[in-house]
């Protein structure tokens, strides 16, 4: 592929030796437990007004292109291609909802309607694209947690992909029942969900520990397999991620809604960090936007980040209703701290042993001015229902409690710096997927309906068709019923591998 100059990657902890995109997919993180990042971030070769007009598929290759050097443009665009076709209950892919002074991104109408099938219906195939590169004869085992939708959306994008499995962990109380029913009834026989006695931290920190397992690892190589993850970890998650925001800005301009140039403001709801790390690296192409506006829910541990510079996950978990950020551990947030700690493996390595050993690590007052371009708040449970309720009963459209969570915060925002900047939220998660809280927020009579009595009710309220993903599981049997002690993580992938 002819581009600009080669991306190459290397390990937030161990910066030496780099490697090529393809191998940084594959691998999925890095044998000392780092993050891969770009050894530069590119900066787009078309401008946003002659992008205006792209279709999705278009605009993805266009952004793709300059992350994933090492890939033809042929293998890309076929990978683009099988990801964003008729799985997506809309040709636009990521439609635009203006309401209330605000421009919602909708990024989820993919097979399980949340916004992380906007990567994870492309990550098999690169996976599978980069594993033929690479001339890797192992079967590959994607092992990942989920705080309920990454879960799901790797089983879809994975299931029956030949050459592969896929062992998903969750948390068994801490997701919705409709996330959890969508997980348990998934078919394909390379398909493994286990419950965990445990919080998604516990689950997510059970599957760093048997990727940096050494001894399991030479076991499976000798058995044939090879572990990779599609968790936002991965660099084949983030990259796909970018695309949206590219598409949302060039869309925005195509439909006379900015003018080009014109900064924009973008408000991600977000635990893991990985969705606004992709608006901050759109940012850094060249992506107009002014201001990255980070949301948390009760869980506001990125909130008291932004506000103090202390990075402290020592406090109490708390399980509200946008589980998806029931998160203390943000991952993706290891990227930027490379990033601010001037690409400094070692002081990040430093950062991230204060975080296992100690639970918490304080950044320098030279970093956090490098943090000026976010903005961190939270919404409380009541600001989240209130939110929704709100919004319905002024325009109609019923969001879901990520998505509210957002716009609680965006709210905030505006109040605080009085920004009018034409702003786009992204709304992470269809309102279907979350009805019970979605509902009671609108009106607590609803509370006596079943789950999917609630779902019809949804529909007529919104004005929706129900989506696929719900229709599927009305009636859909359980096919995964194993759950154990999240000490027993490691002999459950065993047995399973039968190794």
């Amino acid at each position: 592929m002819v581009t600009g100059m080669e991306v190459l990657y290397g390990s937030t902890r161990n910066d030496e030796k780099k490697i090529q995109a393809s191998q940084a997919i594959l691998k999925g993180l890095s044998e000392d437990g780092g993050l891969f990042v770009p050894d530069h971030i590119p900066s787009l070769e078309k401008s946003l007004k002659d992008m205006a007009d792209m279709s999705y598929q278009e605009i993805a290759y266009e952004v793709m292109k300059l992350f994933l050097t090492d890939f033809t443009e042929e293998e890309l665009k076929n990978c683009i291609r099988k990801a964003y076709d008729s799985k997506f209950d809309t040709e636009e892919i990521a439609p635009l909802v203006e309401a209330d002074h605000a421009y919602y991104l909708e990024l989820f109408h993919g097979a399980t309607i949340a916004f992380k099938d906007m990567a994870l219906s492309i990550l098999p195939h690169l996976m599978i694209t980069s594993a033929k590169k690479n001339h890797v004869e192992e079967e590959i085992v994607i092992l990942t947690a989920t705080s309920g939708d990454t879960g799901k959306a790797a089983l879809a994008g994975f299931a029956d992909v030949e050459g592969t499995k896929i062992i998903v962990f969750y948390p068994k109380n801490g997701v919705s029942p409709i996330q959890e029913k969508q997980m348990v009834t998934q078919k394909g026989d390379n398909t493994f969900v286990i419950g965990i006695h445990g919080n998604f931290d516990d689950a997510q920190t059970g599957v760093k520990n048997i990727f940096s397992d050494k001894e399991l690892e030479e076991k499976m190589l000798r058995k044939g397999f090879r572990f990779s993850s599609a968790n936002s970890i991965n660099i084949g998650r983030l990259v796909p991620q970018i695309v949206y925001y590219v598409f949302a800005c060039a869309k925005l301009l195509g439909n006379g809604k900015i003018a080009d140039g014109e900064e924009i403001n973008v408000v991600v709801p977000t635990g893991n960090f990985g969705n606004i790390l992709a608006a901050f690296y759109a940012r850094n192409m060249g992506v107009p936007i002014a201001k990255l506006i980070c949301a948390s829910n009760e869980n506001k541990v990125l909130y008291d980040f932004f506000r103090t510079g202390s990075y402290d996950r020592n406090r109490e978990f708390m399980l509200t209703s946008s589980p998806s950020m029931d998160i203390l551990i943000s991952s993706n947030l290891e990227r930027l701290i490379y990033r601010i700690a001037g690409n400094d493996a070692k002081k990040n390595g430093e950062f991230m042993a204060a975080l296992s050993q100690n639970g918490q690590y304080q950044i320098t007052e030279e970093m956090s001015r490098q943090l000026s371009d976010f903005y961190g708040n939270y919404a409380d449970e009541q600001e989240t229902a209130d939110t929704i309720r709100t919004l319905y009963e002024k325009t109609g459209y019923v969001i879901d409690t990520h998505t509210a969570v957002a716009g609680a915060v965006y709210g905030k925002y505006r109040e605080e710096t009085g920004d009018t900047r034409k702003t786009v939220i992204a709304s992470t998660a269809s309102p279907f997927k979350f009805t019970r809280s979605v509902m009671n927020a609108i009106d607590s009579k609803y509370d006596s309906m079943t789950d999917f009595e609630l779902v019809d009710e949804l529909s007529r309220l919104a004005n929706v068709k129900v989506p696929n993903a719900i229709e599927e599981i009305r009636t859909a049997a359980v096919v995964h019923n194993t759950v154990c002690e999240k000490e027993e993580m490691k002999e459950t992938v065993e047995k399973i591998l039968g190794i």
